[in-house]
């Protein structure tokens, strides 16, 4: 077969046997994801028949990550990652530590040497933020509060392997790999690592200085042309070149270059429409992911390592996932909060494949450490939307045994209590406001406005302490949770407004709020027009579909000016 047409085989054995294989694994009740990750075992270097190329599968892989990465910066703000800050960052490098030093131990008991155990550990230690906002989009809880966290402590982990990334040449003598020809470089340590924290912190800068004021401007002038062709063109050359240039120029990665340069384009009013005109490209690129991951899978370690594979999926599944759910909840964040971050972190992906792969070539990793991490990539990914299936399961079980669980939960931290000081026409008649972002927001001043007294339920611990600062009757915690509720004293209140866009505990909220309450009236923020008309029938409650409440605005908007016009 001739060379040049390579990249169209890799692309119609990947994408069609992940069709099939898809769909398969559908109608078997699995995740289509079981089903890409088997097309690319078959069509991979280690199972008879058709081999794709493994190089180009790789680089349309990368163009994946690029684009599912933009788009999650597409709609996550600067705010929102600075909101989780406080959990994110001090989680995410104690829970790298706990993750590095298990796997590390494991090694060393394998008969590794130190330096290999350090690359091993830390090559379970970081999750895959393409698994992980699959899930979150599969769920619905993306643009949620948890998923924030999760997704802001995924960042973190990325950023914290840049650092590994670039540190490992010149380390690789000290590890006991190849000191010399590996780093390149005779440069100290500390002026390695200084000028890689100026490299990011240059990049990161330029983004949000110069790149929020100029991406949006550009996106409107190809936007004035009218050209659908060229505004998708514009979004997905955005994403990939400013993926490219900052791994070329700052040593940034690919992944973390595509989700800054879509926080700044965030800053445009076309960024929903980005988002949609990028959508059909980011889903088939994603998939290519999942079946390039499969490609590097040898099955034959499964028969010739067994139990060193349970070892391994036992560190990612168990290890960091019981580490990341302790340390949440010693943040005093509630344990549904805690069992969605641990299922998020219970998979290892990209940066596990390219430390794994560097490892070995500066000789700090053995060839069977990378076998190993790929199997357990594969199992963990595979798995992975089966841990999320079990949360709520698991956290009514966790209830049900287990008083301590209950105790953990936030009822218990001052801000999930109104003040005694609280005045009373915020105890009673008031408004129940769950959520405070934009809606939530706009809804506060429109109360406020007509001098009409409402209590906030959120979420985010920093704002909720940022609203009682403002004099606002604020309380802090997950509206499904009875006493949360409880706290807000929706018994005697007039209106319970859900203003969340997280869908999936609203149910839940309209039937603590009935039970307390049975008059109580009820407001519901829906963006899917099948599940606002579910809710609408098995809650009774007001719902409003932004797209149609958007239509419904702009048509009185044009019949009062036709009207005037007359």
């Amino acid at each position: 077969m001739p060379h040049s047409v390579s990249l169209i085989n890799t692309i119609a054995a990947g994408l069609g046997l992940a069709l099939v294989f898809g769909f398969l694994a559908v109608r078997l009740r699995l995740p289509a994801l079981v089903g890409y990750l088997l097309a690319g075992v078959i069509i991979g270097p280690f199972t008879p028949g058709f081999v794709a190329d493994g190089s180009i599968a790789a680089q349309l892989a990368e163009i994946g990550v690029m684009l599912l990465m933009f788009g999650v910066g597409l709609h996550f703000s600067l705010d929102d990652l600075l909101a989780v800050r406080k959990i994110a960052l001090p989680g995410a490098l104690a829970q790298i530590a706990v993750a590095t030093l298990l796997g590390g131990a494991l090694a060393l008991w394998w008969g590794w040497s130190w330096g290999e155990a350090l690359v091993f550990g830390l090559a379970l230690s970081v999750a895959s933020t393409v698994v992980l906002l699959r899930a979150l989009e599969s769920l619905g809880i993306l643009d949620s509060f948890t998923g924030r966290i999760a997704v802001g402590w995924l960042v973190v982990e990325d950023l914290a392997m840049v650092l590994v990334l670039v540190l490992m040449p010149p380390l690789a003598g000290a590890l006991g790999g190849r000191s010399g020809e590996a780093a390149g470089s005779a440069d100290p340590l500390w002026q390695t690592l200084g000028l890689t924290l100026l490299q990011v912190g240059g990049f990161v800068a330029l983004m949000l200085v110069v790149g929020r004021r100029a991406f949006p401007w550009i996106l409107w002038q190809v936007t004035r042309t009218g050209s659908r062709e060229l505004f998708t063109l514009c979004v997905i050359a955005a994403a990939v070149s400013i993926a490219f240039a900052s791994a070329a120029l700052f040593g940034v990665s690919f992944a973390l270059g595509a989700f800054f340069a879509g926080m700044v384009m965030r800053e445009s009013e076309f960024s929903h429409r980005a988002a949609q005109e990028s959508l059909p490209l980011r889903d088939a690129f994603a998939v290519l992911f999942f079946v390039s991951v499969g490609m590097l899978f040898d099955p034959s370690v499964l028969i010739e390592r067994p139990l060193q594979v349970l070892a391994v999926v036992g560190v990612i599944v168990l290890g960091k996932s019981l580490a990341a759910c302790a340390l949440v909840l010693v943040f005093r964040y509630p344990l549904g909060t805690a069992l969605t971050v641990s299922a998020s972190l219970a998979q290892i992906g990209e940066f596990s494949f390219i430390l794994a792969g560097l490892g070995v070539s500066l000789g700090v990793l053995p060839v069977e450490g990378q076998s190993l991490i790929l199997a357990g990539a594969l199992i963990s990914i595979a798995t992975n939307p089966l841990w999320f299936s079990l949360i709520a399961p698991l956290q009514k079980w966790l209830y049900a045994r287990f008083p301590l669980a209950r105790e953990l939960e936030s009822h218990d931290h001052p801000l999930a209590e109104l003040p005694t000081t609280t005045e009373a026409r915020y105890l009673s008649r008031q408004v129940v406001l769950v959520g405070y972002g934009r809606v939530g927001r706009r809804i506060a001043a429109e109360l406020e406005a007509n001098d009409i007294p409402y209590v906030v339920a959120e979420q985010n611990r920093e704002l909720v302490e940022k609203l009682r600062e403002a004099g606002i009757a604020a309380v802090w915690g997950d509206a499904a949770e009875p006493a949360v509720l409880v706290q807000a004293h929706i018994a005697r209140a007039r209106v319970l407004v859900v203003a969340t866009p997280d869908a999936m505990n609203v149910r839940q909220m309209m039937e603590i709020a009935r039970t307390l309450n049975p008059a109580i009236e009820t407001v519901i923020r829906s963006h899917n027009e099948d599940e606002a008309r579910l809710l609408t029938q098995e809650t009774a409650a007001t719902v409003f579909l932004g797209e149609q409440e958007l239509a419904q605005a702009m048509a009185r908007d044009v019949v009062r000016r036709a009207v005037a016009a007359v």
